[in-house]
């Protein structure tokens, strides 16, 4: 159900092509600093913390704990990175990254989406299958508050597929279908990982350190660079970043 709550958000942002054909420069920019500052702040308090003291319940040796898993997932991420075909919205086709192929530029914008919607999913699933296993940790306000601050920054991720469709002159439609699937591999991600950590818990506390770099990885790969390409937004940018990371730590600390 978390899951499937932040796919619709990722809908509803890609539902704004029913109602323009473009976004404003400044606003688009500063909805993706705010997606970048949720998803620095859920790495920390949703998912390093809890998994670093989820360690030291465990026995294990905390800080290797947290670098191996962290390190992880980052890696994990560099590799689908660099052989999944995909275009970042704002560049031209020939600047697609991946393995080479004849692939439409529509199919390469949603991949582009889909691959940081993986980590998302699965640090979704990870912390509600903490609480499934009922470890001291982990709470079902906090596994909330991580569903609640993903499903926000989800918005402008959706904006983000079907608005340049849309500008290039693909029916509504089918442009709201394709920011919307974008989405789609997060239930996958987040049910794949409820199910690992209940299968074996032992392995929970890297699970949660590493969600927290694969999605470290697309702040820094992905978010913060697309955000500020603008000079002149980046303080802009920069402020709406600072906001959405005080909104993530607001809602962990007060429901988890």
């Amino acid at each position: 159900m978390a899951t499937l709550f932040t796919w619709g958000v990722t809908a509803a942002g890609a539902a704004l092509v029913f109602l323009t054909r473009t976004v404003n420069h400044k606003l688009m920019d500063s909805m993706l600093g705010f997606a970048a500052g949720v998803m620095i702040a859920a790495s920390f308090w949703s998912l390093l913390a809890p998994g670093i003291e989820m360690a030291e319940q465990f026995g294990q040796t905390p800080w290797l704990t947290a670098a191996l898993g962290f390190m992880g997932g980052g890696i994990f991420m560099r590799v689908i990175d660099r052989f999944l075909p995909h275009l970042h919205p704002s560049l031209s086709i020939d600047k697609s990254e991946g393995v080479k192929t004849s692939w439409q530029r529509s199919t390469l914008l949603v991949l582009a989406i889909t691959l940081h919607n993986i980590p998302e999913g699965l640090a979704v699933g990870v912390a509600f299958g903490a609480v499934a296993a009922k470890l001291p940790s982990a709470t079902i306000g906090g596994a909330i508050a991580l569903a609640i601050g993903i499903g926000i920054q989800n918005f402008p991720e959706g904006a983000a597929v079907s608005m340049p469709l849309r500008r290039e002159g693909m029916s509504k439609g089918k442009s709201f279908l394709l920011g919307q699937a974008s989405g789609i591999v997060e239930p996958i991600a987040g049910v794949l990982g409820a199910i690992f950590v209940l299968k074996m818990q032992g392995l929970l506390p890297y699970a949660l350190c590493f969600a927290a770099g694969a999605m470290i990885f697309v702040v820094v790969e992905e978010l913060i660079p697309e955000s500020q390409r603008k000079y002149e937004n980046i303080d802009v940018v920069t402020m709406a970043t600072m906001s959405g990371f005080s909104v993530m730590m607001i809602l962990d600390v007060a429901l988890g």
